[in-house]
């Protein structure tokens, strides 16, 4: 097995991947050593005491290096984690698979604001172009965008993964989010992080 890495446009981060799938439905982030107790993959990645964050893609795990760190040296121990995770094809979560793990991008408990029913096919609108044109966008840079919400001509999103500490992550947003919203969504006036 051969495991690729990419660089993102975050230099903490790191993008690997493993030729497999890794979530077969959604993402999953992991911020903190306690939140990656979910994951032996992931608790074994913070394991190293190297780690910030953990993210898993479709097909692509993105991993971000603690300030100070090096990834010459980071990068082989995070290559061996994965080679023993996946040539032993040990489950990606504790308790099995990833069913009940996935974060949707829809899902209405993580919404920040209250949204107007009025809106619905102003937000459908957003929602696709999130899905279509975006989401792919950053995963290609080993993170995930959720939307949290849409209300006076605000967009709420979050970025996740790579992009969540990227140092561009405020450019992506409003130069080239915000743009593209407003392009298609005429009701758009503004991209927020939330």
């Amino acid at each position: 097995m051969f495991i690729e890495t990419e660089t993102t446009p975050n230099p903490s981060s790191l993008k690997f991947l493993p030729g497999r799938q890794v979530m077969s439905a959604g993402t999953r982030e992991f911020a903190t050593p306690e939140a990656a107790e979910a994951s032996p993959l992931a608790q074994a990645i913070f394991d190293t005491g190297e780690v910030t964050n953990v993210f898993f893609g479709g097909d692509f795990i993105s991993v971000t290096a603690a300030p100070g760190v090096s990834w010459n040296e980071l990068k082989p121990q995070v290559v061996a984690i994965l080679l023993d995770h996946f040539v032993s094809e040990a489950p990606l979560f504790a308790g099995g698979d990833a069913s009940g793990f996935s974060v949707p991008a829809d899902d209405s408990e993580t919404l920040l604001v209250d949204e107007d029913p009025a809106n619905e096919e102003i937000v459908a609108q957003i929602n696709e172009l999130l899905e279509t044109r975006v989401r792919p966008a950053v995963a290609g840079d080993g993170g995930d965008i959720a939307y949290r919400g849409f209300k006076d001509g605000i967009v709420y999103l979050t970025l996740q993964g790579a992009c969540s500490g990227c140092p561009s992550s405020t450019a992506t947003l409003k130069h080239g989010i915000e743009g593209l919203l407003k392009h298609y969504v005429p009701e758009v006036v503004e991209v927020r992080a939330a």
